[in-house]
């Protein structure tokens, strides 16, 4: 989303606007029979920018009144102390997960580590007696997945994946679109994301450069992507067949280095990045790599970048909806191009994010029914993660019980459905077959809505 397209007053206003709508902005009652209500004891593990800023500074800005932070948890204790800053809190802090679960004794933890780690703090944080919400992706990998499906049935508490991505109004007016048989029956869908060459390197600088901690773009980012076609479609992935190079960033480069701010190279890359012109990102990562030497601004031509940047699969699902799919990280423009084929027409959309072409302030939605008309529909945008951001938070900290009129709460087996898809496209990759979904885990793939 482009912001110098309209002003801060006129986002607020489209932000409201569809928070009143959803029934997500007046604030819960704090008092029951007369008694104060007790706030929801919270603790997060993994303080960084993504646990700080919508896990953190935000929620506490939307709902304090109903939840309270009791512990915060990151290895590096140099951000843990930061983190307690940013977000204004007086909670204790803790380098150690479990001393943390067993003296802050949380209801609900926020899982938002590294995505390779997410499946030993669910695990652990389910059996010490929390309900989880976890950053997307769930996990990495087919046997962690597994583990956490167990650990979950074993324990009888609840994992939520926050997949934003289902809240945004675009996204919910395409499904309500295609719940109301505007096309008929689904057949095909054609789906293409653009990273563009700030957002798309920015992966390649940090952690998620390497598989055995992200589990490749096809899980950290596109996990995002095969939510929104297993909740629009109302099914189930089968089976993936994949391809994917790494052909632009990694051993591709012409020259490389540490990082960017002391890089000998800066002035003839087209990949610097001046990080010491975000403040809050120096003050969370570069004054604390003293602790754990993780540089934020990771040069984009590293040679143990090993995860693809170019992608592309396809996925057949339980309904019987073929799925053309592609992400790539490196476009002059960030967005996404998807269009669903029925047996009465088609809906398709072309999503802009950032770039130098023409930025509206709403995303357009076209309907082209079959030997009728075009029609063209036009859907507000708002700030954060495409409006999606604040309608999620609402849902899970204030309104956790409101009739999920759209059936955007992710659950585990969301979560798993969404990397699954991931996990499958790499080892496709690598046998060079195509992989069923069925052989991963214990979940055989259904078809929610025949």
């Amino acid at each position: 989303m482009n912001a110098n397209h309209y002003d801060s007053s006129r986002r607020d206003f489209l932000q409201k606007s569809a928070l009143a709508t959803a029934g997500l902005l007046t604030p819960l009652p704090l008092t029951v029979l007369g008694a104060p209500a007790a706030k929801r004891r919270v603790a997060m593990v993994g303080t960084g920018h993504r646990g700080t800023s919508m896990w953190g500074k935000l929620l506490l800005e939307e709902h304090r009144d109903v939840i309270e932070f009791v512990g915060l948890c990151d290895s590096n204790k140099g951000r843990l102390e930061t983190a307690k800053k940013l977000l204004g809190v007086s909670c204790p802090t803790y380098t150690d997960f479990e001393t943390m679960m067993r003296q802050a004794k949380p209801e609900t933890l926020i899982v938002t580590t590294v995505d390779a780690t997410h499946d030993q703090f669910i695990i652990k944080g389910m059996e010490m007696g929390a309900n989880i919400v976890s950053e997307k992706p769930m996990t990495t990998d087919e046997t962690k997945c597994q583990a956490i499906l167990d650990a979950e049935k074993r324990t009888g508490k609840k994992v939520t994946v926050t997949f934003n991505y289902r809240y945004s109004p675009h996204r919910q007016k395409i499904y309500d679109l295609l719940r109301k048989d505007t096309i008929g029956k689904i057949t095909s869908v054609d789906f293409h994301w653009y990273l563009d060459n700030s957002h798309g390197a920015d992966y390649f600088r940090r952690w998620h450069r390497l598989t055995e901690k992200s589990g490749s773009l096809w899980v950290h980012k596109a996990s995002h992507h095969f939510d929104l076609l297993n909740w629009w479609l109302e099914s189930e992935p089968e089976t993936v067949y994949a391809k994917g190079a790494l052909e632009n960033y990694g051993k591709n480069g012409p020259f490389r280095f540490s990082n960017c701010r002391p890089c000998p190279h800066k002035a003839k890359c087209p990949y610097y990045w001046d990080m010491t012109k975000d403040a809050r990102l120096m003050a969370l990562y570069a004054a604390n790599e003293q602790y754990d030497g993780y540089l934020r601004d990771g040069c984009v031509y590293k040679e143990d970048i090993n995860i693809y940047d170019k992608m592309a699969a396809t996925i057949a699902y339980a309904n019987g909806v073929q799925v053309s799919y592609s992400l790539t990280t490196y476009s002059p423009y960030e967005g996404y191009r998807i269009a669903f084929n029925g047996t009465k027409g088609r809906i398709e959309a072309w999503i802009k994010e950032s770039g130098a072409m023409k930025m509206e302030p709403y995303d357009e939605i076209m309907v082209s029914r079959n030997f009728g008309k075009v029609e063209y529909i036009q859907v507000p945008q708002a700030e954060g993660h495409g409006g999606g951001d604040k309608l999620l938070r609402a849902q899970l900290f204030r309104h956790p019980e409101a009739t999920d009129t759209f059936r955007q709460a992710a659950g585990s087996r969301d979560g798993a459905m969404a990397i699954l898809v991931g996990v499958a496209a790499r080892k496709s990759i690598a046998s060079g077959q195509a992989v069923r979904i069925a052989d991963l885990t214990d979940l055989k793939p259904v078809a929610i809505k025949a």
